[in-house]
């Protein structure tokens, strides 16, 4: 019988009958939503209160930087890599310390956190920052192999690849090979062309130091009038140095 011809006793069973058999299932399933519910808020809270913490301790490490207070600032990266492993804080501290390491003409110590972050980091543009500072400490200790071995560990960087081939020049100016480093240089202007935080005017004076060729002309740059000699003959203009 359909439950529009049923009394309203029997419509009375019918609801007890429902509840007798849903009703443990409903109550269990709206239990399991408002813990999952309080749990979540409880984990956003919690979440929060690290990302602070952290964001906290990092403002005073970089404070101590400014500061040149390197006892303070290798202590407080050295609690954000402990108590806040795989988050940016981390990865940024890590970079931090190897940057005073280098500062402190202590490249061996540096290679350490800057390995860290370039093999653990979640952050793409991390690893590959850390992979390019790397590279030139690799250089700066005399292994311009080692550190074109580890640029060629990243077949694809993306909006790095200008600062890779930068790099690149680097090893091969320190390898002697002027040729090469030409190449990656002028590859270096051509990828960066635009590109923020690469200086053109220090890669055409990189190529220029080579003494291969004239240096390619940079937008922006002003040619400096060559002065005639009493003979009429313009003076040969030394190159500018750059450093490497």
């Amino acid at each position: 019988m359909a439950e529009d011809y049923l009394t309203d006793d029997e419509q009375l069973e019918h609801v007890k009958r429902l509840a007798a058999e849903y009703g443990p299932w409903t109550i269990g399933a709206v239990v399991l939503g408002l813990a999952f519910v309080t749990g979540y808020r409880y984990y956003q809270g919690h979440r929060d209160q690290r990302a602070l913490a952290a964001g906290a301790q990092f403002e005073g490490m970089a404070i101590a930087v400014q500061r040149n207070d390197q006892v303070t600032a290798r202590h407080i990266a050295d609690g954000l890599v402990k108590d806040f492993p795989g988050t940016p804080y981390a990865d940024q501290a890590q970079l931090a310390v190897a940057g005073l390491y280098v500062d402190q003409g202590e490249d061996a110590n540096a290679i350490a956190p800057l390995t860290a972050v370039m093999e653990h980091s979640k952050d793409a543009e991390l690893r590959r920052v850390a992979r390019l500072r790397l590279a030139r400490v690799m250089i700066d200790q005399g292994k311009a192999d080692d550190a074109l071995s580890l640029l060629a560990g990243d077949a694809n960087p993306g909006p790095f690849a200008a600062r890779y081939h930068d790099v690149r020049g680097d090893a091969y100016f320190a390898k002697k090979d002027p040729q090469k480093a030409a190449e990656e240089y002028k590859a270096a202007l051509a990828e960066g062309n635009g590109s923020e935080g690469m200086d053109a005017a220090l890669l055409t004076l990189k190529i220029a130091d080579l003494g291969l060729a004239s240096a390619p002309a940079v937008p922006g740059m002003i040619a400096t009038p060559a002065i005639a000699t009493p003979s009429g003959t313009p003076p040969a203009a030394a190159p500018p140095k750059a450093t490497h």
